[in-house]
C-alpha cells in the first residue's frame, strides 16, 4: 500500500488564524483537490493528519468538524479523488496529548490502523511541527509554501537546508513534481 500523508489547513484548503469554523469557511486553495486526484490515481492511499484545537477552544464542535470534512470529500469527489482517512487531534495546546503535532501521535495512530512503517512515506505539511512530527516516524517531510509555508522556511531556513527537506510553492507543484517520470 503506498500511502502519502497531507496536513488539512494551509496544504488542502486555506488557512485562517480565526480558524475553519463552518463548512462555509473551508475553502479549497486552488490545484489541491485536483493534485490529491492525481495521486489517488498514481495509487497513493491518501491520508489528512491535522490539529484541530477548534474543538477544544470550542470554537466549533466535532460533529461541525464532520460537515467541514463532508464538504471536503464531497468537493474532492467532484474532482475524481478520495482520502482514506482524516486523522486529527481535538485537543488544545495545553492538554499535553500525544496526538498533537509536534508529537506523533496521529502517525502512530495510521502505523497501527495500517500496520505499516511510514519510514519514507511523503508527509506534506506547511508549519514546522507538521515537518517535526514526520521526522518523528521518519517519513519524508515535505513543505509547501501554502498557509505557513512563507513563515515556516523563514524561521527555520537553516534546518531546512540540514535536513535536506524539499519545498514546493503548493501540493500541485509536489503532486507533478513526484509523479513526472524520472529522467
Amino acid at each position: 500500500m503506498k500511502l502519502i500523508i497531507l496536513d488539512r489547513d494551509g496544504v488542502i484548503n486555506f488557512d485562517s488564524d480565526a480558524f475553519i469554523k463552518s463548512p462555509e469557511e473551508w475553502h479549497p486553495i486552488p490545484g489541491s483537490l485536483e493534485a490529491i486526484a492525481k495521486l489517488n490515481q498514481a495509487g497513493f492511499n491518501v491520508l489528512v493528519v491535522s490539529n484541530q484545537s477548534g474543538i477544544a477552544r470550542q470554537y466549533f464542535d466535532e460533529a461541525m468538524l464532520s460537515l467541514i470534512h463532508e464538504k471536503f470529500q464531497k468537493l474532492l469527489a467532484e474532482k475524481g479523488g478520495t482520502v482514506e482517512a482524516i486523522f486529527y487531534c481535538p485537543h488544545g495546546p495545553d492538554d499535553h496529548c500525544d496526538c498533537r503535532k509536534p508529537k506523533a501521535g496521529l502517525f502512530h495512530q495510521i502505523e497501527k490502523q495500517y500496520q505499516a512503517n511510514l519510514a519514507g512515506v511523503f508527509a506534506v505539511g506547511d508549519s514546522w511541527r507538521d515537518l517535526e512530527a514526520a521526522m518523528t516516524v521518519h517519513a519524508q517531510p515535505v513543505l509547501v509554501l501554502t498557509g505557513k509555508g512563507e513563515q515556516t522556511k523563514a524561521a527555520h531556513s537553516q534546518e531546512l537546508l540540514e535536513k535536506q527537506i524539499p519545498i514546493f510553492n503548493n501540493l500541485a507543484d509536489f503532486t507533478q513534481t513526484l509523479l513526472s517520470p524520472q529522467t
